[in-house]
């Protein structure tokens, strides 16, 4: 099987591999940037194998946009779709080393954009956000007031009454003892009760908004 060309270009009669340091150093030059070290260099380098490994868990939907916006070439794309399926640790080892090179490669916009992208990944969304703030309201209604339970009962048929009222009424006595406890200015500490409160609730609310999503997509099937 023929062995496939690298590609790159000769300077003074001497190959230079595109991607390679070598080739960075030259384009570098060229555009006057010259005053980085070794040290700075070899920190990019390490900097945009991360990168390339970090780009292994982002999520579909943001390599999706990425691709749309910057035309990633076929040969990273396949580069870590490889990655992902080796197991091996020294081929892996290779393989991310390769894929580093692929990095190198990239405009500065595309790296920008690709940290951003991971950056978003990490950040919690919008729903998320949402979500957690209406299980932290619910959890703090349960706790202060009496009517509460019953409003979350006529939404929420299926929870378990007897323990959830067990809860409320301990995690109502571990509040009156952290307050007969604290010291002017310091924040109110809670007990494991009301901490297994706000997990029931998070975890009824995220299976309702589950439910309600399957709804929707079966209504919409024809």
């Amino acid at each position: 099987m023929p062995r496939k060309s690298q590609r790159g270009y000769y300077v003074r009669g001497h190959f230079v591999a595109e991607g390679s340091e070598l080739d960075l150093e030259l384009k570098r030059e060229a555009k006057g940037d010259t005053d980085r070290s070794k040290t700075d260099l070899k920190r990019e380098s390490e900097h945009l194998q991360k990168l390339g490994e970090a780009l292994l868990t982002l999520r579909n939907d943001l390599m999706a946009r990425l691709r749309e916006r910057h035309e990633l070439s076929d040969k990273l794309i396949d580069a870590l779709a490889e990655a992902r399926r080796i197991t091996n640790f020294e081929g892996r080892r290779r393989q991310m080393q390769f894929i580093g090179k692929l990095m190198r490669t990239l405009d500065p916009q595309v790296i920008t954009d690709i940290e951003a992208a991971l950056e978003e990944q990490r950040k919690p969304s919008a729903r998320e956000t949402l979500a957690l703030h209406q299980a932290e309201q619910w959890r703090d209604r349960l706790v202060q007031e009496d009517t509460a339970l019953t409003d979350w009962l006529d939404t929420h048929p299926e929870a378990d009454v007897q323990h959830l009222r067990t809860l409320i009424r301990q995690a109502r006595k571990d509040a009156q003892a952290s307050a007969t406890q604290e010291r002017p200015g310091e924040a109110q500490r809670h007990g494991r009760a009301y901490r297994e409160i706000f997990q029931i609730v998070r975890t009824a609310l995220a299976e309702r908004e589950a439910g309600d999503n399957d709804d929707t997509g079966k209504e919409a099937t024809p």
